[in-house]
């Protein structure tokens, strides 16, 4: 008999105490930047009940009550203080809120209309694993990870573990692993963070004088009129987030 596969302890104790009122702000941020994503990939579709898998704090969850995405929200996340902050936010539309062991979703085949992953696979040991299960689980899915990758990546691996990230993607590089555990890819998108998170982080991390905040506005019109006039191939080297819309085969 095979053995079950779970998040190692080390993995385990790591996230239990990871979310805390310090990151509150730049998650909220960063929600809604991942729900307008999820929005618009979706624009032609509705559903009824949504299976977020990795809840983390509870933000995106929020605003996707906020907005009405659907009728009944769930929620399955594996840290404890995770768990803790979703049940804080009295989120009215949340009808399910479930700890779990990283790779097996409590719930039976085909339960969700859709199932979201936004930001949780480059943190996963075994990204086949919950890619199935999510399947297993849903009839659509929404994939999104952060543009990790970049030339000479392996000399920034300090930064990007610290932020438990185990894995990085390109926009090709996720669609491979995508198409072959048989998802089929309905659509797909390629995200620059907005200038709420870009001047947030700016903010945190530079003094915002006039002089800067002047060089700060000039990068976001340049980055986008670049972003503009490049072949899609060159545009996977420059955005920050990819997101795509699957199903499972019939």
């Amino acid at each position: 008999m095979s053995k079950k596969i779970e998040i190692s302890k080390k993995f385990k104790n790591e996230y239990d105490n990871y979310y805390s009122d310090e990151t509150k702000e730049w998650r909220e941020l960063g929600a809604k930047d991942k729900v307008n994503n999820i929005v618009s990939i979706t624009k032609k579709y509705r559903f009824k009940s949504l299976l977020e898998v990795g809840a983390g704090d509870g933000s995106i969850l929020e605003e996707l009550n906020r907005i009405d995405f659907c009728e009944n929200l769930y929620g399955i996340e594996i840290s404890s203080s995770g768990i803790d902050f979703i049940k804080k936010r009295k989120i009215s539309k949340l009808k399910g809120l479930k700890l779990f062991d990283g790779y097996n979703i409590p719930y039976d085949d085909n339960f969700f209309d859709i199932a979201i992953l936004s930001h949780v696979l480059e943190h996963v040991e075994y990204p086949r694993a919950i890619l199935r299960e999510i399947k297993r689980v849903s009839k659509y899915q929404i994939i999104e990870v952060p543009r990790d990758y970049s030339y000479n990546v392996d000399r920034k691996i300090k930064g990007l573990l610290k932020y438990g990230h185990i894995n990085v993607y390109t926009p090709t590089l996720l669609r491979f692993l995508i198409k072959s555990e048989k998802f089929r890819i309905i659509s797909d998108k390629m995200s620059f963070y907005s200038e709420d998170i870009v001047k947030y982080s700016y903010k945190t991390n530079n003094n915002m004088s006039i002089i800067n905040k002047m060089k700060l506005n000039i990068f976001l019109i340049l980055r986008n009129i670049a972003f503009n006039l490049v072949s899609n191939s060159r545009k996977e080297t420059m955005i920050n987030t990819y997101t795509i819309f699957t199903r499972k085969p019939h």
